[in-house]
């Protein structure tokens, strides 16, 4: 029997959907979802398999023009997932406005396959949606354009059946019970980090890293323990809460979710750590995982 194998790289602007629609289509959470734009910073994988084909799935971060030496290995991560791809996924928000050149024209120098998902059609009307269809189809002629609720599921067979048919034949790439090429100790960092997305407002989420530093696993418990980078001690101050309040409430509702995934008792430890401008020092970048 013949055997179908391929990279699908999921891109597009911040906050257009790409992680909701990562974990639709694996089936998994894999990827951080809030309502703030810019929560992927790494290429994260995820890998779809059937008997007869094996899907490898890229979320890439948010394409945007960078404005410090993190953003730019963010945009290395795209560049790197449009190099490998056999199909690109272009998620668009049906109320994006796109008028950065430089964005459609790293889509339209790939050589793979492009299918257009204009995402967010729940919240449109069937006259806009034919509008927005029209324009992308004369911006980029691609090989397919699906209005799609990543949200709601809507339309994600769609997509499936596009990329099974336009898959390469090709052997696994991977070992057919991989889920991602990601550790336990990546998913649980971006735990933490999700629940920092979703408790604080304005740069507070955007100035820190999580670094897992300790990983113990026995037979009934795992104990992790996790720094927390900031780049100022006032972040520090907000990050911890009074009395210890807020690093408390993370610690609780990401243990939660730790334990979920690794179906096992977590005791989990969070301390805070200043690193002044941390996001321009490629050398704290390369230790965080985001430089080779």
């Amino acid at each position: 029997m013949s055997h179908k194998a391929g990279f699908v790289s999921i891109v597009g602007k911040p906050n257009a959907g790409k992680s909701t629609l990562m974990n639709t289509l694996v089936g998994e959470k894999m990827a951080i979802i809030t309502s703030k734009a810019q929560t992927t910073r790494h290429r994260i994988i995820g890998i779809v398999n059937e008997e007869d084909y094996q899907i490898v799935f890229s979320d890439t971060p948010g394409i945007i023009k960078p404005a410090y030496k993190l953003q730019e290995s963010m945009m290395d991560a795209v560049q790197g997932s449009l190099v490998d791809a056999d199909i690109l996924l272009f998620v668009t928000d049906i109320n994006e406005k796109h008028d950065e050149q430089d964005v459609l024209d790293k889509i339209k120098g790939s050589t793979a396959k492009l299918l257009v998902l204009i995402n967010k059609i729940d919240e449109s009307t069937q006259e806009k949606v034919e509008e927005k269809i029209n324009y992308w189809r004369d911006k980029l002629n691609p090989d397919g354009i699906v209005g799609i609720s990543a949200l709601h599921n809507y339309n994600v067979e769609q997509i499936m059946g596009f990329i099974k048919d336009n898959l390469p034949e090709h052997p696994p790439y991977y070992d057919k019970d991989e889920l991602t090429t990601r550790s336990e100790r990546f998913f649980v960092s971006e735990m933490i980090r999700e629940k920092i997305f979703k408790f604080y407002k304005k740069e507070i989420p955007y100035s820190t890293e999580v670094l897992v530093t300790s990983f113990k696993e026995s037979k009934n418990l795992i104990k992790i323990s996790a720094e927390v980078v900031v780049e100022r001690e006032s972040q520090k101050n907000i990050l911890i809460g009074t009395g210890g309040s807020m690093l408390k409430k993370i610690g609780t509702y990401a243990r939660q979710d730790m334990e979920d995934f690794l179906q096992k008792k977590v005791f989990l430890e969070i301390f805070v750590k200043v690193i002044p401008d941390w996001r321009n020092r490629g050398n704290y970048l390369k230790s965080f995982g985001y430089e080779e």
